[in-house]
Parts: C-alpha cells; sequence; structure tokens
C-alpha cells in the first residue's frame, strides 16, 4: 500500500483570490506521482486524487509535453529531466556547490556517511548526501523529509520555532502519529520512544504495525517532551545526538552551520551504525573534525564566490526546447489544444527563473525570465506561495526546500542504465533492431542495459555480459574515451586473441582504428567479436564531457552494407545518445548516476 505524502494536521488554508485553481490541481497530479515512487496508473492517479479522468490526462499530457513525465501504457512514469526544478532550488541555496566538497572530504576522512540537511516547515529535508557503501549504511536519498523528531538536525532547527511552529508540530503528530505522511522513514508505532529503546508490551493487545502496542496520549506527551529535552540539551551543548530515533542501530551527530548573520542555514550531519560506534563513543570520535568542517562551511558561506555561478543555459532553462518565450506556450497549446494545461506549464515554468546567481527574485525579474506577462508571473508566483513552493517578503520571491518534494528524490536515485533504457526503446522502434548500452569495465565491455527486436534472427545478450573491449564496437568507443597513454598502456596488457577471421589483433593498427573513432565520434565493427555480426556504437558522455558508456545497435552482416549501416543507422544512434546525455546532464547536477 502505497503511504501518502504529508499532510496538513488541520484544515488548509483558504487559496488567495488570486490563486490559479487549474495549477493547484495538477500540482497535485505531479505531487502523487512523486510520492507513489515514480511509477503509478493513471487511474490510481484519478481515484487518489479525486479529479476526473480527463483532468488528469490533461495534466499528464502537459507534463510528458515539459519532458518531466513519460507515458508507458497505462502507467504515468517520472523522467529525469523534471529534476531540473528541483535542481534551481538547489543552485539557488548555493548550499551543495559550496559547502557539498566539504561534507564529501570529511566523509572520506571519518569514512561515515555524511548528509547536509535543511529545516522544511516541521521537518528535515536533504540537499547533500555522502554515502559509504555498507552492508548496514545510510539510505536516504536527496530530497527525502524526516520529521524534525527523527533525527540530529530536528533539535537544532527546531531550537528557533516559535510558539504557532510548536503548536503546529503538536497538531501533526496528532494527526500522524506513526508517521505515514513521511515515505522516506520506518513507519513507527505511537510509543514514540526510541525505536531500539522499545519493547513489546504483552499486556495489552497488540495493536500497531510493528508488533508494539500503543500507549496514545501518554506516549504523546512523553514524546513531546523528549524532544523538548533534546532541544535544550542540543541549544546547551551546540549538537545534537540521535540515539536510533529513526531505525536500529542508526546513530549521527549534527551540528548547525551559519551564515555571516548568525542564522542557521543548515545542519551538517555524520552518520554511523551501532556495529561500528555506539551513541556514547560517536561524539567523541567525529565532534573534532566535524567542529572544523563546520568552520570551513562558514567561511565557504561568507567568502565571496570566485567568478560568476557555475550555470549554463540547460541548467537554468524549462522544458525540452528551453521554452522562455511565449512562442513555445502557443506552438503547445496549438498542437495539443485542450491537453495542454497552459496554467501547469507556466507555474512549472516559473520555479526554473530561479537558480545560481538568482536565489531572490522581484516579480519584473521572474516574468522577464519566463517571458510571461507580469500578471501571470505574479497569479503564478501567488499560487506557488500558497502551496509552500515559494516564499517571499513582499517584494523578492525564493523558492523553498520543498520544490524537492516533486520527484527529485526518486530520480536522484536513478542509475545509468535506469536512464538509459527508455532512450534504447525508442531507438529500437525506429530502427528495429537490438540496442544495447555498455561500461568498460577492465579490459571488457560490460552490458548493462538492453532492448531487443523480435526476428527469426536475432542477436541474443543478457545483462551482465562481457565481451572484450578490442573487437566490438562499443569497445573501441569507450576506448576511444581514453587518454592516448592510457589506450597503450590498455592494450599492452590484453591478450589480443583473433576471435574471427577477421579479428584486429596488432596493437598499432588497433591504437589507429581507435584514434579514427575519436576523431570521427563513432565506431563500426564488421564481424570482428562473431561471424556475421555487425554493430554500430556512439559514445555516451556525462555532464563534465567525459565517456561513461557507449550504445550501439548491432545487426546481421547480410541485412545491410557497411555504408548503409551508416546511413540508415548512426542518425539515430547519435540522436538516442544525445537524449541520454541531455538527461543525465540534468540528473546528474547534485546526484550521482551510478552505472550500475
Amino acid at each position: 500500500m502505497t503511504r501518502s505524502a504529508p499532510t496538513a494536521p488541520s484544515s488548509p488554508t483558504p487559496p488567495p483570490p488570486e490563486a490559479v485553481g487549474p495549477l493547484m490541481r495538477s500540482l497535485s497530479v505531479l505531487r502523487e506521482l512523486a510520492v507513489g515512487g515514480g511509477r503509478q496508473p493513471v487511474g490510481d492517479l484519478v481515484r487518489i486524487t479525486g479529479l476526473a479522468r480527463s483532468t488528469v490526462d490533461r495534466v499528464l499530457s502537459t507534463l510528458a509535453r515539459l519532458g518531466y513525465v513519460r507515458i508507458e501504457g497505462r502507467d504515468a512514469v517520472l523522467a529525469p529531466r523534471l529534476l531540473e526544478l528541483g535542481n534551481a532550488y538547489l543552485a539557488a541555496s548555493e548550499l551543495p556547490d559550496r559547502l557539498g566538497p566539504l561534507a564529501d572530504r570529511l566523509a572520506d576522512e571519518l569514512d561515515e556517511s555524511v548528509s547536509l540537511a535543511v529545516p522544511d516547515g516541521d521537518g528535515v529535508r536533504f540537499v547533500h548526501q555522502a554515502t559509504r557503501r555498507r552492508a548496514m549504511s545510510l539510505a536516504f536519498r536527496i530530497g527525502d523529509l524526516l520529521p524534525a523528531e527523527r533525527g540530529a538536525p530536528g533539535a537544532l532547527f527546531a531550537d528557533r520555532w516559535d510558539a504557532a511552529d510548536w503548536q503546529r508540530w503538536r497538531l501533526r503528530r496528532a494527526a500522524d502519529p506513526t508517521d505515514a505522511g513521511f515515505p522516506a522513514v520506518p513507519p513507527r508505532p505511537a510509543d514514540d520512544r526510541p525505536l531500539a529503546h522499545r519493547v513489546p508490551d504483552t499486556s495489552t493487545p497488540d495493536t500497531s504495525t510493528r508488533g508494539i502496542s500503543t500507549r496514545d496520549t501518554e506516549a504523546q506527551d512523553a514524546s513531546a517532551a523528549d524532544f523538548e529535552a533534546r532541544v535544550a540539551a542540543a541549544r546547551t551543548a551546540g549538537w545534537s545526538l540521535d540515539d536510533q530515533l529513526i531505525e536500529p542501530g542508526l546513530v549521527a551527530v549534527a551540528m548547525p552551520v551559519r551564515d555571516a548573520s548568525g542564522r542557521t542555514v543548515c545542519a551538517l550531519s555524520v552518520v554511523s551504525h551501532t556495529s561500528r560506534l555506539s551513541a556514547a563513543e560517536l561524539p567523541d570520535a567525529v565532534l573534532p573534525r566535524l567542529r572544523e568542517t563546520v568552520s570551513a562551511m562558514e567561511y565557504a558561506l561568507s567568502a565571496p564566490q570566485d567568478g560568476p555561478p557555475a550555470t549554463t543555459a540547460s541548467d537554468a532553462a524549462p522544458g525540452p526546447a528551453h521554452p522562455t518565450h511565449a512562442g513555445w506556450m502557443r506552438a503547445s497549446k496549438q498542437e495539443l489544444g485542450p491537453e495542454f494545461v497552459e496554467s501547469l506549464a507556466r507555474g512549472l515554468i516559473t520555479l526554473t527563473a530561479f537558480g545560481a546567481g538568482r536565489a531572490e527574485l522581484p516579480l519584473t525579474a521572474v516574468a522577464e525570465a519566463t517571458g510571461l506577462a507580469r500578471a501571470t508571473a505574479r497569479r503564478a508566483l501567488i499560487t506557488l506561495e500558497h502551496l509552500g513552493y515559494i516564499a517571499t517578503d513582499g517584494k523578492l520571491f525564493r523558492l523553498t526546500p520543498k520544490v524537492l518534494e516533486l520527484g527529485f528524490a526518486h530520480l536522484s536515485g536513478l542509475t545509468l542504465p535506469a536512464v538509459a533504457q527508455p532512450h534504447l526503446a525508442t531507438l529500437v522502434e525506429r530502427v528495429h533492431d537490438s540496442a544495447s548500452m555498455a561500461i568498460l569495465s577492465g579490459d571488457d565491455i560490460q552490458y548493462v542495459a538492453r532492448v531487443p527486436t523480435v526476428r527469426i534472427m536475432s542477436v541474443n545478450i543478457t545483462l551482465g555480459t562481457r565481451f572484450p573491449a578490442y573487437p566490438t564496437s562499443m569497445g573501441r568507443v569507450l576506448l576511444a574515451g581514453l587518454s592516448p597513454a592510457e589506450l597503450s598502456a590498455r592494450l599492452a596488457l590484453t591478450d589480443l586473441r583473433p576471435l574471427t577471421r577477421h579479428t584486429v589483433t596488432d596493437p598499432d593498427r588497433l591504437i589507429a582504428l581507435v584514434d579514427q573513432v575519436r576523431a570521427d565520434g563513432y565506431a563500426l565493427v564488421d564481424e570482428e567479436l562473431e561471424e556475421g555480426l555487425r554493430s554500430l556504437a556512439v559514445p555516451v558522455h556525462d555532464r563534465t564531457g567525459r565517456v561513461v558508456s557507449a550504445v550501439n545497435v548491432s545487426t546481421h552482416a547480410g541485412r545491410c552494407s557497411p555504408d548503409e549501416a551508416r546511413e540508415t543507422l548512426l542518425p539515430a544512434l547519435r540522436a538516442t545518445a544525445a537524449a541520454i546525455e541531455a538527461d543525465l546532464h540534468i540528473a546528474g547536477r547534485y546526484a550521482r548516476i551510478p552505472a550500475l
């Protein structure tokens, strides 16, 4: 059963008269799709949102036009391009860019997971993760939201709460005692003692999903008192401890990071497991380096940046065709007719007006950046402010961490094969031959994604299959991504055996062929791996320009000549690689995209 997103414990504030109703309804569809793990049957979205099927279809059609959603059969699926909304907030905050490298360095030095988190209402939202790969390690993602009381950073942020904030927190706790509205954390019973310290009460019936009895009001009161005591302790100590508040075994220490004005802008946490360090041992082990890193972070926040913000047109521009002008909106409306919800497109484009060097903008600047009329931009901003995605002091507008709830956590966990798979499927539909993606693994290529086609004679390869790099098209493309010195050294250590009568095994000739591949931007290999097999491959680059993988189309050599293969397959292959690279450019802005 899907857990719902956090909801207000009391009646929501009525929208202002200027709020755009279709935009609010449309964003509810996107939000539920994100909460549902990034894939939901369209029928379920209709049921969950309570909107008419025609309305949901129009919303999804608009999101697909923007490149934010794909429709696969009966399902709506979040697409990597949606990450540009969260990227806009992260770039505007400057926290991952300025502080992320320091957090990564601390994780390396301590060999523990390190997180940066910001306050989001009465919750805590992650904006950077530097995790260790272990059997028992931190599994949270950028964008995940935790209740303030379940973790070390929350006690630091709650120190700034006023009476109204505490009242909202108590109302939320009463309305959602098991944290069902926070999908990132394990559900808890209403008995809110730390999970590792809780034992079953066999004297009363088991009413919880975790096998532990509920103590209702007394437990809630004890929980509130415990959190308030932890807030007071953190205020005195200057740091906060999480002793298995999220789940048994997970412990953490957090310190606040303040800007030049003394305002706490985020919290830096070191997370470990009791199999490595107990809650009593963790502070002594990490606090000295944690304090040093916080000091370095606070200096980084106060120091002026060298040069202009690191941003590009694609980081800043919304939509698949950079529709920053009214012309794109008109063309979309003409093409899709009533299936295009203009207010939704305008609202999402408004979010992308912000970014690096554009943390706070007046209305006029938002209108100029989006190409929207001033009145239209104003209504979009008012609606987004009502929904909590934008905050304002009356003159300047800024994005809030809540923007990250729009699918960022799910999409930030994508792997390279997951990004490539839908594009490979489109390629196969276009060329009617099997398509694959591979990475370089030692002297071999390893298949990480594949979409087969149905033919009497087809190339049958499974994921994980490895072939030598030197006689394959994808291998030569990947070898071309190496420096000349690396290439020579690798070939010198490779057993260059003839696999067919066509296999090139002379090192000098192979180097010349790879040099030509590097110049041409593609490789065509004829019957060197297997008699009768011809393949054509092109490279895939990440946002830094590094070759990270290759995509190819394999076919039987008797179907067409090499020149015909180039003419018919190469344009489609290059278009596919470009589409994958566009997704990687956005997805890799703040998230790491693993190859497997």
